[in-house]
């Protein structure tokens, strides 16, 4: 096991001090059947105050980047602001977390996606929940929100994208989008854009303007969860044409990621149907060897983040070798997940996400990672 001195730096652009990158005894066994952990880091704490929702990827020029909701009271606050932290190609560590997104409102959710080009897009939603004059918790923000007029609580609410052409060094005012898609669109092999919600929206002009492609319909006798229908879904091309989703759910004690699929490119969708792989929400990822990841965050006992890997493009699942990420620590169990995964060209892979990382930390998540390999599937 590896240990390493906290790298201790000011965020200046956030007025916040910030621990950033410190890696930890891994929580979880090294050696599973089908991973190896290499290393678990905390990423970014910002002491005493709330960080969610991290996305990921890698930049063109060889550079990881992880995008995250932060300088947050809560997991619903005014103040979000979308934070992004890099470990350049040539450095050994990650860099200091800078401000990419500050608007009027609670910026939320950070998917990120690296184009063909080397367009990085940003996908990003603004909420006003804590507006709600029927929770007590929110009544310190009232006088905040009183200052916010309509007109600007109006302009400024949905989901959004950003653009870097620069490898993240600089970003776009915000462009408005048809839904929120929390870990970015889905990137095409014809070129198009997807958003794969409830409704379906496509783009032939690198995520500028968006078109209604398809309305995947519910069937209220197979769904039955408690969310949104479709609510936090994950979709990419495994294939040309084979468009593969997971999404959120939970009824009672159901909590298994249901999938959906589509092989005419978006156009027509199955009816979605369990997997056996308990958590949520879901980040897919398509591996070097041709296999199919997928990551989710566990909220209930044990709790903590997991994969699951696929050997026939999402037709099963491995669950009898369901790898453990990060075991969390006690926490409230709304306060970690939504892990996302990159490969690199060595083909190790960095999952992130964000969880508390010891119980003496309070309801105070932080952003973590793991690195790690993946094993092939044992020969039976």
């Amino acid at each position: 096991m590896k240990y390493m001195i906290a790298i201790i730096v000011v965020c200046l652009s956030a007025g916040l001090a910030c621990a950033v990158e410190r890696e930890i005894t891994p929580t979880t066994p090294t050696n599973q059947v089908r991973a190896e952990i290499i290393s678990e880091y905390v990423i970014c704490k910002q002491p005493k105050r709330y960080i969610g929702w991290p996305g990921i990827t890698l930049a063109q020029n060889g550079d990881i980047l992880i995008a995250f909701s932060g300088d947050r009271d809560w997991h619903v606050c005014p103040w979000g602001k979308i934070f992004l932290v890099r470990k350049a190609v040539s450095a050994e560590h990650f860099g200091e977390p800078k401000i990419i997104v500050s608007t009027p409102l609670d910026d939320r959710g950070s998917g990120l996606v690296t184009l063909d080009d080397g367009t990085i897009l940003l996908s990003f939603f603004t909420s006003t929940a804590s507006l709600n004059p029927k929770i007590e918790r929110y009544r310190p923000y009232r006088k905040h929100w009183s200052k916010i007029s309509a007109k600007t609580r109006a302009a400024w609410k949905g989901a959004w994208m950003s653009k870097s052409t620069d490898n993240g060094k600089t970003w776009s005012e915000p462009i408005p989008s048809p839904v929120h898609a929390r870990a970015g669109a889905a990137v095409l092999s014809d070129g198009r854009l997807l958003l794969a919600q409830s409704s379906v929206y496509q783009s032939l002009d690198k995520g500028k303007s968006w078109a209604q492609i398809a309305q995947i319909e519910k069937n209220p006798e197979t769904w039955k969860s408690r969310y949104a229908f479709l609510s936090e879904q994950h979709a990419i091309e495994i294939k040309e044409g084979h468009i593969l989703g997971l999404s959120r759910y939970r009824k009672g004690s159901d909590i298994r990621l249901r999938k959906i699929e589509s092989f005419d490119g978006g156009t027509t969708w199955t009816e979605p149907e369990p997997t056996p792989m308990q958590g949520y929400p879901a980040h897919l990822l398509c591996l070097q060897n041709g296999n199919l990841l997928a990551t989710y965050g566990r909220r209930i006992p044990p709790m903590g983040e997991r994969a699951c890997i696929s050997d026939d493009a999402g037709k099963t699942w491995d669950i009898a070798n369901e790898i453990v990420l990060s075991y969390a620590a006690e926490q409230d169990p709304g306060s970690l997940g939504y892990p996302a995964s990159i490969q690199l060209p060595d083909g190790t892979i960095w999952t992130v996400y964000y969880q508390v990382e010891r119980e003496d930390d309070g309801d105070y998540p932080c952003l973590m990672a793991t690195h790690w390999n993946v094993v092939q599937r044992p020969k039976k």
